[in-house]
């Protein structure tokens, strides 16, 4: 009899023990800005993740078990976003990590994440790097949602070239931003390649704010295209002290747009046009984002990281069930393994060779009157 209790006894601690483990979340880490410059794009990221989280748990989870987030600050700095990734595999034990908003910190953090065996997934890093190395190869552990440089490039291209006819370009960006060196190496090459004369290449440092000097040169050269890739507080500085100077150009960026620029540069964003992977009428969001003002009693602002955000981590939750099990190198071979996943805002296949989005369209937007963004075009890869 005592040892029938004591097998007994055994049999229910594993049990126990066994029910715990199933129990315990499965830990998501999100890498984003969420103080600095940058802020308002990583805030909106994780307020949509964590709604995504939310919602997903009151229905139970994921292989029954439920999903904590854990968010960390990059400050917009490589260095301590290398800090937060070592914390969140080494001490947190996440499986996989969202984020950055940020083609130099997704580069900085490929090698500590492929060292931990840890999927990062980017939303929207562009450049090249963020998912290969030097050499081409394929970084194991490194994803990207979004289109990638060399496309954006050759749109904004397009879209001066032989969209709005002109021909002289002019270039004003962050000569310390991979993002910034990327797109306009590639906007470069097709701009050139189509007919296009860049009249002006003008740098300025990661902390400068006035850009006159520069601008001048801009003024000067006869250029009637101002095509800015970078990212937020600096191209609206840009454009405001470009009107101010009646600098008569037509400004193109990247998809750094972001609506808080208004509140800087003002009426000087009138008509410009921007690069992006989704717009705000899109019908796909449209309930995504009146769920985001239920949650948060605002608008969801950054409409593109958000979208990025709130797709990534459904992404992420599918690959999770593909693996069924919450491991990094499996959710690797799953997120690798993507074909035809039905997102909100695009129908998802992953390129094995690259780790990136196949026959992902670009969106362009043009800024109203009201200041507003307005659907321009949308371009499908050739």
């Amino acid at each position: 009899m005592k040892k029938l209790l004591a097998v007994l006894a055994v049999i229910f601690i594993v049990c126990a023990a066994g029910t715990a483990f199933a129990a315990e979340p499965i830990k998501i880490g999100y890498l984003a800005a969420l103080t600095g410059d940058y802020a308002q794009y990583g805030i909106t990221e994780v307020n949509m993740a964590k709604m995504v989280v939310g919602d997903l748990n009151a229905k139970g989870g994921v292989l029954g078990r439920k999903i904590e987030l854990i968010p960390y600050d990059t400050k917009t700095r490589n260095e301590d976003a290398v800090n937060a990734v070592r914390r969140m595999i080494e001490s947190d034990k996440v499986c996989v990590i969202i984020g950055a908003n940020s083609s130099g910190i997704n580069i900085a953090t490929a090698p500590i994440v492929a060292k931990g065996t840890t999927p990062q997934i980017s939303t929207v890093g562009t450049n090249p790097l963020v998912t290969v190395d030097n050499k081409g190869k394929v970084r194991p552990y490194s994803f990207r949602i979004c289109f990638t440089d060399p496309y954006q490039g050759s749109l904004a291209a397009d879209l001066a070239f032989k969209d709005l006819k002109k021909h002289k370009a002019a270039i004003l960006y962050n000569v310390g931003s991979d993002y910034a060196q990327g797109l306009r190496e590639f906007f470069t090459k097709s701009y050139t390649k189509l007919g296009g004369k860049i009249v002006a290449d003008e740098g300025f440092r990661e902390t400068d704010v006035d850009f006159r000097a520069q601008l001048t040169k801009v003024k000067d050269s006869g250029a009637d295209v101002l095509f800015l890739p970078g990212m937020g507080k600096d191209m609206a500085l840009a454009i405001k002290q470009a009107q101010e100077l009646g600098l008569k150009v037509t400004i193109i960026g990247g998809d750094g747009y972001a609506e808080f620029m208004n509140e800087i540069a003002g009426s000087a964003m009138k008509g410009t046009y921007w690069i992006n992977h989704t717009y705000l009428g899109d019908p796909g969001m449209a309930p995504i984002f009146a769920r985001y003002k239920q949650v948060y009693k605002d608008d969801c602002k950054e409409f593109v990281n958000g979208t990025m955000a709130y797709d990534a981590t459904y992404w992420v939750v599918d690959a999770i069930k593909r693996a069924g099990k919450a491991e990094g190198p499996a959710i690797a071979k799953a997120l690798t393994e993507t074909k035809g996943l039905k997102l909100n805002h695009a129908t998802l296949t992953i390129d094995p060779a690259t780790h990136n989005p196949l026959n992902k369209a670009g969106i362009i937007l043009k800024v109203g009157d009201d200041l507003k963004t307005r659907f321009y075009k949308k371009v499908e890869p050739k």
